[in-house]
């Protein structure tokens, strides 16, 4: 990895992010007319229903599908299930959850489990792996980290975050999610070998408003007046970054041999930091918010450290 490697990392990548995130921190110093969790809440509606369906629309639509593509979400999804395995003991059975309430330990659980890989993961692949890698990010959204948050993520939430809790609908809360709609509809029209490339730009046109959008909202989720992380959430920052990763690329050296470009974009996306959407996602589901930010913020803010490491060692 070349220094200009990194410089054009730092450029093109981080430095888009940190503006972002820096303006939803302003906004919440120097606009405190407009609170910030009620913003939160509006824009990622306003993502999850307007900007972010026709952005999946057009990476699945004009996406190359292949046995290879695939392994994306397969590989996410192995990156998810270990990161339960390893955090839910800590978290639960272990001196180191002791003392935290259940909505605390379910936050900082989900945090640890689910991440960016649409909102950081788009920008970061598509600098490393060029068009190709929009929809390595898309198919790992959609195919693997949105439909295992909204059930497994959602079991996590009211069973293991309520003493008691009780699960949603979790089919009819996938069925009205438009992200969904609009990844499946931009699949079938790629099947189908339509020529509707107007639509996809249109599309694409529409759905670039949803990164700096999701960003800004990171912004506004940290708690910047008090950073402070705590033991356990240092332990699901770590786990996140570099164990899960780490046995994930073990896992598909063993499955798959040598690994392809798609293989280790998956692997970079299971080192992404954690959802943008956990604080919003913990609010809905009445766990500890300030937890699921404070997961988030020194998730990303490590993994300006990690991203390095990880580029080297995978040979990107």
């Amino acid at each position: 990895m070349t220094a200009d490697f990194l410089l054009q990392l730092l450029l093109q990548v981080w430095l888009p992010i940190a503006l972002l995130v820096t303006a939803g921190g302003l906004w919440v110093r120097f606009r405190p007319q407009f609170p910030a969790d009620t913003l939160r809440v509006n824009l990622n509606r306003l993502v999850v229903d307007v900007f972010g369906p026709p952005l999946l629309f057009a990476l699945s639509a004009q996406a190359e599908i292949s046995r290879e593509l695939l392994t994306v979400p397969v590989i996410t999804i192995a990156g998810i299930g270990l990161s339960f395995v390893l955090l839910y003991p800590l978290l639960f059975h272990s001196p180191l959850g002791r003392g935290l309430k259940r909505e605390t330990r379910a936050a900082i659980l989900l945090a640890g489990c689910f991440s960016n890989v649409l909102f950081m993961g788009y920008p970061t692949l598509t600098f490393l792996y060029g068009d190709i890698g929009g929809s390595y990010a898309a198919f790992a959204d959609v195919l693997a980290t949105t439909p295992v948050l909204w059930t497994f993520g959602v079991w996590i939430a009211t069973r293991l975050g309520h003493e008691g809790g009780h699960g949603h609908s979790l089919l009819r809360t996938m069925l009205t999610l438009p992200m969904i709609w609009g990844f499946t509809l931009g699949f079938a029209v790629n099947l189908s070998g339509l020529d509707v490339a107007p639509l996809v730009k249109a599309a694409k046109f529409m759905g670039q408003a949803t990164i700096p959008i999701m960003l800004f909202n990171l912004g506004l989720s940290i708690p910047w007046r008090d950073l402070k992380p705590t033991r356990p959430v240092l332990a699901a920052v770590g786990v996140k970054l570099l164990v899960a990763p780490v046995l994930v690329y073990l896992l598909a050296r063993a499955s798959f041999g040598e690994l392809k470009a798609a293989q280790t974009a998956a692997i970079l996306e299971v080192a992404m930091p954690t959802m943008l959407m956990a604080a919003s996602f913990a609010d809905r589901f009445k766990l500890d918010v300030r937890a699921a930010a404070l997961t988030a913020s020194w998730s990303s803010l490590a993994f300006l450290v990690t991203l390095p490491l990880w580029i080297a060692f995978l040979g990107r």
